[in-house]
């Protein structure tokens, strides 16, 4: 299993437009990808289980990822949201 944290610095959080293109970017790989914020978490392959989190600028969220393509999906999904949020 892999993991990361991440401090969102977009101004709107994870609103619809990168949330959507999140979920492209998850659904591109066979591992099991979550997302963390606080006590709640959401399949990052679910549109509106990611956008029921409501991340808002300046949450942390924590990524788990496993499975057998766990690297590649780490390098896509950690750069994603350092380019985009």
């Amino acid at each position: 299993m892999k993991e990361f944290t991440y401090k969102i610095c977009d101004e709107l959080g994870i609103h619809a437009r990168p949330a959507g293109l999140l979920v492209k970017e998850a659904s591109d790989f066979e591992s099991e990808i979550m997302i963390y914020k606080g006590e709640k978490s959401a399949d990052l392959k679910r549109l509106f289980a990611l956008m029921g989190l409501s991340v808002k600028k300046d949450d942390t969220i924590r990524v788990t990822i496993s499975g057998s393509d766990e690297d590649a999906a780490l390098t896509a999904i950690e750069g994603f949201f350092k380019n985009n949020l």
